[in-house]
């Protein structure tokens, strides 16, 4: 006979992306439950993402009064009380963990990428201070990043303002980004 008061070992969560998207882990899908290790919720997403320099990157979660954790790749889910008691749904935020000291030396693209989405979020979340003429050069980069080259046929004035790269964006700097995005090639 069973025990009445086991812990379900149904799980369902969402790990959010850099990117904004989302990756649904399940245990119908991916075989996930609450006894497995956070190492192989980790190896999913790594998998996801195509990572392979994964050694700065990790997940987090925040329990109901909103402190933050990383994800213990050596224990179970369980075992993470604070995310176990925010659920079922989970969620889970996809995240750099450690800064290379010399990001030059990423060998692969995608990690690179993943790193300029984690300085994007951290600047237009406020988490990271950044001058207005930095943020300038940034957002062209992004802006470049995002529909290439300046095209005057494609690119009408005003168009940077559909994006966000600051908490409190003002039109001087949207006009800025222009400027700059206009001169990169």
């Amino acid at each position: 006979m069973g025990c009445f008061c086991a812990v379900p070992e149904e799980f369902y969560c969402e790990v959010l992306l850099l990117n904004e998207s989302k990756l649904t882990l399940t245990t119908q899908q991916q075989g996930i439950k609450k006894s497995t290790k956070g190492s192989v919720v980790l190896d999913h997403v790594f998998r996801h993402i195509n990572l392979v320099e994964i050694d700065y990157f990790g997940l987090r979660y925040c329990d109901r009064s909103h402190q933050t954790y990383w994800l213990d790749p050596a224990k179970t889910l369980a075992e993470h009380k604070e995310l176990i008691n925010t659920g079922p749904p989970y969620t889970l935020y996809f995240g750099i963990k450690f800064y290379a000291e010399d990001p030059c030396k990423l060998k692969e693209e995608i990690t690179r990428y993943q790193f300029f989405l984690q300085v994007k979020q951290d600047v237009l979340q406020g988490r990271l201070p950044c001058p207005v003429n930095i943020a300038a050069q940034l957002g062209a980069y992004a802006i470049q990043s995002e529909l290439g080259d300046y095209d005057p046929y494609k690119h009408t004035a005003g168009y940077v303002s559909e994006y966000r790269f600051v908490p409190d964006q003002k039109e001087e700097l949207e006009e800025a980004i222009e400027r700059i995005h206009k001169t990169l090639m």
